[in-house]
């Protein structure tokens, strides 16, 4: 997928991409020319950074309704030459989620839209999920004969047929057309063979099995990442080692741990961060550290080290804290989750270097941003408060503002506020608990979040309690 080009904070365009809550009120605000055309390129050219975790669809859809938008370029968008050619999910995947939406809002024109484009569009899988939840049965029978068409019944049309079957998210529409007089016997030989596929593959597994000693192990995981570089075999060899490795193999464990073929050596440092071996922090700086090891040795390095649940390595983190680096980028993070109130300088310190060094999205910050709330490092505020502005994701900001409530005496009344309107649910649910509502507009949000039928359970929940009076004795 491309790499998001994000407008700066300030802009509408900017607030919508990240979806905050001051987006929709800005928008709201402005020029309705200028707020549907921001709108659209938002959904037309999806802003997040990673589609598969945030959210949007539900945050365009409610603007789209409260600016009364069309869905003209929408259509144009789908049915575009590009959908011929362009098979990534991504470049629909945002505008279909909206119209199943805007279907779910009573949008009868959004819901032809979908029925349209699952019958002729190439991410045809996406729209039918979006109607499987939205459609009636007979729009979803309705379907049938333009979905079935495109897997010619020939052996390699049926076995097609049968992947898809099995993997549909929402079964709902093959569990309709099972019934179908006319296409039911094909689409329930389709739902009987993927069955019949998923029972072999259980009974039959095909992957590859290391003998069983560690010499044996560690040899398997070096021969299979030099095959398949990407299968994470380590990982799967960190698991056998725990399950065969005794005291007797500590010395060849250790070896290989300090010398050892990158994926060997991988495996080695993970099960010895596993079991608390005293010597391994030193292997771990020694693998992060060395100008010579590999990417593969020193991310291993870093994740068997971040694994680790002792006193020990609390206390290194604490030396590795002050480095830099990827190892005091790892030390921070741990004390984060797990430090003390006198890890607070260590940690306010890595949060402020991260963001001077790497900018308000750096991976690096989720987990000093919950540290700086989990330590209530009030200090740290102006820097949450900055990362909340300007990251372009919106889980990080959500994570910031969670970090604000627990630091920040003016974050009731200040970003709780536009957090109601939100894109993600978790933001909206935190600001339902905090927004003050000495201003008009949170008393009115709060109760359209009541009565929204698409909204989330937990932020209901979240309104009820501003609302209904505590019980006697509480």
């Amino acid at each position: 997928m491309f790499d998001p080009d994000i407008a700066p904070s300030g802009t509408l365009l900017g607030l919508l991409q990240r979806g905050r809550g001051d987006g929709t009120l800005h928008a709201l605000a402005a020029p309705r020319a200028e707020a549907l055309a921001a709108l659209h390129q938002c959904v037309l050219r999806d802003p997040r950074r990673d589609w598969q975790v945030e959210n949007r669809s539900l945050y365009y859809a409610r603007l789209c309704l409260d600016l009364d938008a069309g869905l003209d370029e929408i259509e144009q968008h789908l049915f575009h030459p590009d959908d011929l050619v362009d098979e990534d999910e991504a470049r629909t995947g945002l505008a279909l989620s909206v119209l199943g939406h805007l279907a779910a809002y009573g949008r009868a024109d959004a819901l032809r839209l979908l029925r349209r484009y699952a019958a002729a569009g190439s991410n045809w899988e996406w729209a039918l999920d979006e109607l499987a939840l939205r459609d009636d049965d007979t729009g979803l029978r309705g379907l049938a004969p333009a979905i079935l068409v495109r897997f010619p019944e020939t052996s390699d049309g049926d076995a097609e047929l049968a992947a898809v079957v099995r993997g549909a998210y929402e079964p709902r529409p093959w569990r309709l057309w099972a019934d179908d007089p006319h296409h039911g016997p094909r689409v329930r030989a389709a739902a009987e063979q993927g069955a019949f596929d998923r029972w072999q593959r259980q009974l039959r597994p095909s992957g590859p099995r290391p003998g069983w000693s560690v010499h044996d192990i560690l040899l398997w995981a070096q021969r299979e990442h030099d095959l398949k570089p990407d299968a994470r075999r380590p990982d799967a060899a960190a698991r056998c080692l725990a399950a065969v490795a005794g005291p007797e193999d500590r010395p060849e464990l250790l070896a290989a741990a300090a010398s050892a073929p990158d994926a060997a050596r991988a495996a080695a440092l993970r099960h010895l961060a596993e079991t608390g071996d005293p010597e391994v922090l030193d292997l771990i700086e020694a693998a992060v550290t060395e100008p010579d090891a590999s990417e593969l040795v020193s991310q291993a390095a870093l994740s068997a080290f971040e694994r680790m649940r002792s006193i020990a390595a609390l206390d290194r983190a604490r030396v590795w804290a002050h480095r830099p680096d990827a190892l005091g980028d790892a030390a921070a993070a741990m004390l984060s989750c797990r430090g003390g109130q006198y890890d607070t300088p260590l940690v306010l310190a890595a949060l402020r270097r991260t963001v001077r060094a790497e900018g308000p999205d750096a991976q690096t910050l989720w987990t000093l941003v919950d540290g700086a709330g989990r330590l209530t490092i009030s200090c740290a505020a102006p820097v949450l408060r900055h990362i909340y502005r300007e990251t372009a994701s919106s889980h990080l900001r959500g994570r910031a503002a969670r970090a604000l409530a627990a630091t920040d005496p003016s974050f009731a009344a200040g970003f709780a506020v536009e957090c109601l309107w939100d894109c993600e649910e978790s933001t909206r649910e935190l600001a339902a608990h905090h927004a003050a509502t000495a201003d008009a507009r949170v008393v009115e949000q709060l109760r359209r979040l009541a009565a929204d039928p698409a909204e989330e359970a937990e932020v209901q929940t979240a309104v009820r309690s501003r609302f209904e009076p505590e019980a006697p004795g509480l």
